[in-house]
């Protein structure tokens, strides 16, 4: 028997919220957002891993409401920069930066590094948590290489000089259908989909708020 779950989408981050959305569409689950539970305290996020930070926010908001909590930690690899910005990737110029700030940064950190040494890449991590523990993770990653100049008005941070070779274009410049289809959060979407199915239908597991 297939149950419905209320399933929280633990970000405030419009564009992931859109992306998120789009992906699980027809699944029998009600999805809420933070904007759903105004006033809920933000976890910690120092773990040193995507993996450890989007278990920690997943496990904190399940815990804090009851819900089965769904919680992505992405951000933007680069090889040159030995990794950065990685888990620092949405703060990377500051705890009050904007996506503006973080693009001028890395842009000046690369601006000595040639364009064939701009490999790059955006890493996706998604955990699914109800209020007894962990039930999920899966992952995502997408390459590219970092350009210098903004492309696009599609998207969100790093997306403007994100430009992925194979289609010729920055995930700026793609259109919503077609960046989700080979994004690193389509595919960590993807591939916990399956699971939150077999969650629904086994009679030994709980569906909070269904």
């Amino acid at each position: 028997m297939v149950r419905s779950a209320t399933i929280l989408i633990a970000t405030a981050n419009r564009g992931k919220l859109r992306e998120v959305k789009a992906i699980l569409v027809g699944l029998p689950v009600h999805l809420t957002t933070l904007e759903d539970y105004p006033g809920l305290p933000e976890p910690v996020e120092d773990a040193e891993t995507f993996e450890g930070n989007a278990k920690r926010k997943a496990l904190h908001y399940a815990a804090l409401t009851g819900c089965w909590a769904l919680a992505d930690d992405s951000g933007l690899e680069i090889d040159a920069l030995h990794g950065e910005p990685g888990v620092h990737s949405a703060r990377y110029a500051g705890p009050a930066c904007d996506a503006a700030a973080n693009n001028a940064r890395l842009i000046r950190k690369l601006s000595d590094i040639s364009p064939g040494q701009r490999m790059a890449r955006f890493r996706c991590v998604i955990a699914l948590a109800s209020p007894k523990g962990l039930l999920a993770t899966a992952s995502g990653a997408l390459n590219g290489v970092i350009v210098d100049e903004a492309r696009g008005a599609g998207g969100f941070g790093y997306d403007p000089h994100f430009f992925v070779p194979e289609y010729g274009m920055t995930t700026a410049e793609m259109s919503p259908e077609q960046k989700n289809r080979i994004s690193h959060r389509g595919q960590a979407l993807r591939a916990i989909r399956p699971a939150i199915e077999r969650l629904l239908t086994d009679s030994s597991s709980t569906a909070p708020g269904g």
